[in-house]
């Protein structure tokens, strides 16, 4: 069973940055692409950020420029690293795996972590 658990959230002035980790509880090059997604209350859940398994990554409109994807093979983490937040990226932030198998994709999820951009 494909486990996924988020750090880094918390509350955070405009203007600053946080780092999210999503530690995979298997080898990440095993997943066809993670990435994070995040749900603000009465919306829906939004794609932030992606990266595929050969490094190719996909932001939403909303991040970039401010938001790196990465990921660490080694320590099977993927990160987002945030900067220059707005207090409308205040949200749940939640990561995201998928890979696929003869019956097509299957997708894995955090829990979520929960990001405050707020002075």
């Amino acid at each position: 069973q494909v486990q996924l658990v988020e750090s880094g959230g918390g509350l955070v002035q405009p203007g600053g940055s946080l780092r999210l980790s999503c530690a995979a509880s298997g080898n990440i090059l095993s997943f066809n692409a993670m990435g994070w997604y995040r749900q603000a209350p009465g919306k829906q859940r939004e794609l932030v950020a992606a990266i595929t398994s050969s490094g190719t990554t996909t932001f939403a409109d909303s991040g970039k420029g401010r938001f790196t994807i990465s990921r660490d093979n080694a320590k099977n983490t993927v990160y987002l690293q945030m900067n220059r937040l707005k207090p409308e990226d205040t949200a749940d932030y939640y990561c995201h795996a998928r890979t696929y198998r003869g019956s097509g994709p299957l997708d894995y999820w955090g829990q979520g972590t929960q990001v405050t951009v707020s002075s």
